[in-house]
């Protein structure tokens, strides 16, 4: 049975990725190297940000609103995307007559699952970027093969004849 064997080496202390990784979720991880768990970070973190627009809408995400201002905080660490949200909620969707808005905003619980959604995302996303600021890179090596080892055959017990 052949087992890959990794081993790790020396931590890296990289602001720039961490920086990309705020920037586009995925991104930092990618610029070290480590494509294929960027798509996989930026598929998680991006699916959790939209679902929350699109249960909440855009109203989900409001940095100037008194009780969701908390919220952002959160929602603000999935980088320039929530404040893009965020932009489209204060200058569009808060500007339409009264009677507008209520078509656009969701009410109650809804918009609540929204705001938690888009929040969770930018938790993630912090965990994401701390990985890609204290990032330990892992290498493959081969495995050592054992000398006494006759290729994987084995003598069979039993009585001697």
């Amino acid at each position: 049975m052949n087992h890959t064997q990794f081993q790790l080496d020396e931590a890296r202390f990289s602001l720039l990725a961490a920086f990309l990784a705020w920037i586009w979720p995925g991104l930092g991880h990618i610029s070290l190297g480590e494509k294929k768990r960027g798509v996989y970070i930026m598929i998680g973190v991006l699916f959790l940000f939209f679902c929350g627009v699109l249960v909440g809408g855009f109203d989900a995400v409001d940095r100037l609103s008194g009780s969701d201002r908390l919220w952002f905080y959160a929602q603000g660490l999935c980088g320039p995307i929530a404040f893009a949200a965020d932009f489209v909620n204060q200058n569009y969707i808060k500007q339409l007559p009264a009677p507008d808005q209520l078509r656009t905003q969701s009410l109650g619980r809804v918009n609540e699952m929204g705001t938690l959604f888009i929040a969770l995302a930018g938790l993630m996303n912090l965990i994401v970027i701390i990985d890609a600021l204290h990032f330990i890179p892992r290498r493959q090596v081969a495995p050592k093969s054992d000398p006494g080892d006759s290729g994987g055959a084995e003598e069979a017990g039993g009585a001697d004849t």
